[in-house]
């Protein structure tokens, strides 16, 4: 059982976490007419008084950005406020983890968004290491990523996660820690709930939008990262022939941070992974608020 936030925001309140409770009715539930963000949150390592919240802006726009998929008027500073009052509430005292999450809170049984209510929650669970920082080993899915033609793919909408949850179960059922999707084009696409990279002859290669991969906070930050180093980016399309034969891979994305693959298939990977390993420490000191460069995608809050 997950170690909840005692505390939840719950229809615009509040309230202890075992008291935000929905209906069984409710339309979400049926119709996967939801979306959610995740942020990692710690306590400032120099200062226990405070807390650190990752590129909050951007968590709070996406949200509202996937919102709108559901005809839900919900703007960003209204989500950044709540989470922040949110953390004040719960005052954390170990690395955790926020889930946002809106959604048609409707009772009534017709699938559609119009005309309907909405609402936003706010819940917490404390959250070390997703998965292991010495590497995973993942395996090519049987299951293909939705098209964007087909599906809000630019929104991280709940209903996606189907076919995340398909193919995660059947990579652990399988020996492996996790899987990685292909799009209906056959091109490498992303992991159950993470970005994915390669390292080729010094340059970092992920797949583009075009791709229908979410657009990934911690990716873009990656990037961003990345090039201050002065190391090459570049993305494009990725076949899985040469992914296998790749001198680094990794998976990134909120609860993830930066975990290196270690094996896809039968195909190990280098062992010596210098650019990975560069830039996961990085982004360590930039969510430890270490890197005064990076100080803006850090927002302190006072808990004490």
């Amino acid at each position: 059982m997950p170690n909840f936030l005692p505390i939840a925001y719950f229809q615009n309140r509040f309230v202890p976490f075992a008291e935000a409770n929905i209906s069984i009715a409710t339309r979400a539930l049926h119709y996967g007419t939801g979306a959610f963000g995740g942020m990692r949150g710690f306590v400032d390592p120099q200062d226990p008084g405070q807390v650190l919240l990752f590129r909050l802006d951007r968590h709070s726009q996406r949200l509202s950005d996937s919102a709108r998929f559901l005809c839900y008027d919900l703007p960003a500073d209204k989500i950044q406020h709540a989470i922040v009052e949110f953390v004040r509430q719960n005052k954390p005292s170990n690395p955790f983890y926020i889930r946002p999450f809106v959604y048609a809170s409707d009772l009534n049984i017709a699938p559609r968004l119009h005309d309907i209510e909405h609402d936003f929650f706010i819940y917490g669970l404390e959250l070390g290491e997703y998965l292991s920082a010495d590497g995973v080993n993942c395996r090519i899915s049987s299951w293909t990523r939705q098209e964007d033609r087909s599906f809000p793919l630019r929104g991280k909408i709940s209903a996606a996660y189907i076919t995340s949850s398909l193919a995660k179960t059947e990579a652990v059922k399988s020996g492996f820690d996790e899987a990685i999707l292909m799009n209906t084009q056959g091109k490498v696409c992303e992991a159950t709930g993470m970005n994915i990279f390669m390292v080729r002859n010094g340059t970092l290669i992920s797949p583009g939008f075009e791709q229908d991969i979410l657009e990934g906070i911690t990716r873009d930050s990656i990037i961003t990262i990345a090039k201050d180093m002065g190391i090459p980016v570049v993305e494009r399309p990725i076949d899985k022939s040469e992914l296998l034969i790749a001198d680094e891979a990794f998976l990134c994305g909120t609860a993830a941070k930066i975990a290196p693959i270690k094996r896809i298939e039968n195909y190990e990977l280098p062992g010596n992974r210098p650019i990975t390993q560069k830039l996961r420490e990085t982004l360590i000191a930039i969510t430890e608020n270490r890197e005064p460069r990076y100080r803006d995608w850090v927002f302190p809050v006072r808990i004490d």
